[in-house]
């Protein structure tokens, strides 16, 4: 009996990547009680955010989450609606307040990805490709509180966007490349 390999290519799909800013130090002085809670609170309103903009979590990397707007389903509007969900992860930290405030960065990028279902014992369904490399260097390199994007996502959000700060930056592996803040 042979394995049924499930595996797509996506022709247009918009990858977002949220890093919780200076986790590790949170993580240090906080009780680890605490600290499971905080992230499961926070993580499963982003998967209540994800459902309300047709958004499919991929997975949690620690404290990054990493979803994507087109697939498996392929939608015209994924980078509108990627946009839209980081605009609403943003909208939900800025509501912590005291110590149970924390910050994200976050970066989005759009293209070609492979999609598909890994794993034996827990199944897991995964990206993979430039585009994803380059949604998670969005993201490291960007600025706390804000979302950075891609200039593949830039077009893809189309000329009445609105207004948005270019930048040439120089991205691990990538090189110089062009990334915009939105305002």
């Amino acid at each position: 009996m042979g394995k049924k390999v499930i595996a797509d290519r996506i022709d247009m799909a918009t990858i977002v990547f949220a890093d919780i800013v200076n986790f590790t130090e949170f993580a240090a002085r906080t009780p680890p009680i605490t600290l499971v809670q905080r992230l499961g609170e926070l993580f499963s309103r982003f998967d209540e955010l994800a459902d309300q903009h047709g958004i499919e979590k991929i997975k949690t990397i620690g404290d990054a989450y990493m979803a994507a707007a087109g697939l498996p389903d392929p939608r015209p509007d994924h980078a509108q609606a990627a946009v839209a969900f980081a605009r609403a992860m943003l909208a939900e930290t800025c509501q912590m307040t005291g110590e149970r405030r924390l910050s994200l960065r976050i970066g989005i990028n759009s293209g070609p990805v492979i999609a598909g279902l890994i794993g034996r014992k827990r199944f897991v369904y995964d990206v993979w490709g430039h585009t994803v490399n380059v949604a998670s260097r969005m993201e490291s390199c960007g600025t706390p509180g804000r979302i950075q994007i891609s200039q593949n996502t830039f077009d893809a959000l189309g000329p009445d966007f609105g207004e948005c700060h270019r930048e040439i930056r120089d991205i691990h592996g990538i090189g110089k490349y062009p990334t915009y803040l939105l305002l």
